[in-house]
Parts: structure tokens; C-alpha cells; sequence
């Protein structure tokens, strides 16, 4: 039981999290290296308490995040992608299972469109010249609280309710 709840209290602390991320990012456009840092070393107590095996589970975790950085680094190199946004979808990708992470991208592609679209409009109707800045860190957030609380956050909670065997 204490395994669940630790499970669960490690899901909350990765939403809240992606919450300063966004917050962070919307304000000063930074998402920082301590946070990341954060995210990224709680991910190994994450795979405990989930029982993911070293291989393939954490391996494919770890496969998931190298292409994950190695294709953003590309997106950095092209001024496409800031390096805080870079880092929190890499270690996001050490948290969130391969076939939800696809789900995680394309979500955050629609948010990340949906915000340039309109942070576009806000800039063009109070002209201004500076080059457009988008927090993308909003929209790598929305997408990972968006997986978290319809696939990871039922399922933690339903666990800490079961009944448990006594034997």
C-alpha cells in the first residue's frame, strides 16, 4: 500500500512540476535546469514503483528519450525549440510509456499550434517587432498533465482503493 501511494504522490509532484514549467516558461520564457534536474531523477523511483523491469521497460525509456533529445536538439540547432523546452520533453520521456508519449507529442503539437496562432495574432495586433518568443514550455506541460490525468492518475488512484488479499 505505501508503494501505491508513493506512486501516486510521484504522479502529483510530475503534475505540479509541469505546472511551474508552464508558469515559468509563460513568464520569464525560461523552464529551469533545476527543475529538469528534478524531473529526471525522480523518473528511476517512478520505475520502482510502477515494477518496470530493467529490460526492455527501463531500457525503452531510456531509448525513448535519447531519440527524443537527439531529434529537439536538431529543433534547438534550428532556433525551432528553446533548451529548457528541449530538456523537460526529454525527461518527460522518461516517465511516460512509448505509445503514450506518441499521444503526449501530438497533443502538445496541437496545443503548441493552437498557442502560436493566437500569441501570433496578440503580436501582429500591438505590432511589434521583436522576433515572437513562444513559451512552448506551456504546451509540453498541457500535453503531459493531459496523459497524466486521463492515463496515469485513474489508474494510481483505483490502485490505492483496491481491496487488498489477506491471506
Amino acid at each position: 500500500m505505501l508503494g501505491g501511494y508513493l506512486h501516486y504522490g510521484l504522479l502529483v509532484a510530475l503534475a505540479i512540476a509541469l505546472l511551474v514549467a508552464a508558469f515559468t516558461d509563460l513568464r520569464r520564457r525560461q523552464i529551469d535546469n533545476w527543475l529538469n534536474a528534478g524531473i529526471a531523477l525522480a523518473a528511476p523511483l517512478f520505475w520502482w514503483t510502477s515494477g518496470l523491469d530493467l529490460w526492455p521497460g527501463v531500457a525503452l525509456q531510456f531509448g525513448i528519450a535519447l531519440l527524443t533529445f537527439a531529434i529537439c536538439a536538431g529543433f534547438f540547432a534550428m532556433r525551432w525549440m528553446g533548451g529548457g523546452d528541449v530538456k523537460l520533453l526529454t525527461v518527460l520521456a522518461l516517465w511516460i510509456e512509448p505509445d503514450m508519449f506518441l499521444q503526449l507529442v501530438i497533443i502538445m503539437a496541437i496545443v503548441g499550434g493552437i498557442l502560436t496562432l493566437v500569441l501570433g495574432m496578440w503580436h501582429f495586433m500591438r505590432r511589434q517587432k521583436e522576433r515572437l518568443a513562444i513559451p512552448y514550455g506551456v504546451a509540453i506541460a498541457a500535453a503531459g498533465i493531459w496523459i497524466l490525468s486521463t492515463h496515469y492518475l485513474p489508474l494510481a488512484g483505483a490502485a490505492l482503493h483496491a481491496p487488498s488479499a489477506v491471506g
